[in-house]
């Protein structure tokens, strides 16, 4: 009896399970199907400034819902494009990671329109260790020499640093304008982004005196207020200067006279009995 009631079980159970399969199915093949589209993407990973071939991309399926803004669904549409950010395997090209078209490849194709790319010398230290990289924003300071008139009206030299420009764009160290890099590169050169005014205040700054770069956080768009520091305000406020200490002399001590020596007396002794005296005089 108990056999029986298992069997009873196990049967309902499977044919309850195939009406659930069948069900579903039934369900599944009533749904649209997922529209899917083709679009270029890399065949390997492309640095920026790099002309596109053919040979570079090729289509595959993307589903609709999903295709970037500004994809591409021919290859040769792309030929001759050059690329103003570094492209993975596999990820879609769209527009905005292009320059204009007819721009020619190299370091032209990363300028920003209306500014201008110049080129300062550095060094281990000026060009912080070489952390200041591709994509990096730096502010430059320059140390140089000023003449203010002095209150006798001659000229005299003072030295001053100062921050003359912020939030400078690094399009390439030394020849190299990769961004993907993180690990540090000494270079004797860096290439910068600026205005044409920019460009100016930097050439005029670099030929009076000596540049430094300073490294800054890549979302801060604070402006540094500052006077600039000169040897005056370098030192202490509260430094005064030193005052002549006046040491006690010590004068000398009198002189102790000697005592005077008592005046001869003329004495003579007298007897008187059995007493006897001396007299003076």
């Amino acid at each position: 009896m108990k056999n029986k009631r298992a069997v009873i079980v196990m049967a309902l159970a499977i044919l309850f399970g195939l009406a659930a399969v069948v069900l579903a199915s039934r369900w599944l093949l009533t749904q649209p199907a997922a529209s899917a589209g083709r679009i270029v993407v890399a065949v390997a990973d492309i640095d920026i400034g790099q002309r596109l071939t053919p040979e570079m991309l090729k289509l595959v399926e993307w589903p609709a819902h999903s295709v970037p803004k500004g994809a591409f669904d021919d290859p040769q549409k792309l030929a001759g494009r050059v690329l103003k950010t570094s492209i993975l395997l596999g990820e879609p090209l769209s527009e905005a990671k292009l320059a204009p078209a007819g721009t020619l490849g190299g370091l032209s194709a990363l300028i920003t329109e209306g500014k201008r790319a110049i080129t300062v010398r550095v060094n281990d230290v000026i060009g912080v260790a070489g952390f200041a990289l591709p994509g990096n924003y730096v502010d430059i300071i320059v140390s140089t020499e000023t003449d203010p008139q002095s209150q006798s009206g001659t000229p005299r030299e003072q030295s001053i640093s100062k921050i003359v420009l912020e939030r400078i764009l690094v399009l390439a160290v030394a020849q190299e304008v990769n961004r993907d890099e993180t690990k540090p590169k000494v270079v004797n050169a860096v290439t910068l982004e600026v205005t044409p005014e920019q460009a100016e205040m930097l050439d005029l700054a670099r030929s009076v005196g000596t540049l430094s770069l300073a490294l800054r956080n890549q979302v801060d768009p604070a402006v540094a207020l500052t006077l600039g520091a000169t040897k005056q305000n370098l030192l202490p406020a509260t430094v005064s200067p030193l005052k002549p200490v006046v040491m006690p002399v010590a004068l000398p001590r009198p002189r102790m006279q000697a005592p005077r020596p008592a005046p001869q007396r003329d004495c003579v002794k007298v007897i008187n009995g059995l007493n006897a005296s001396q007299e003076c005089f």
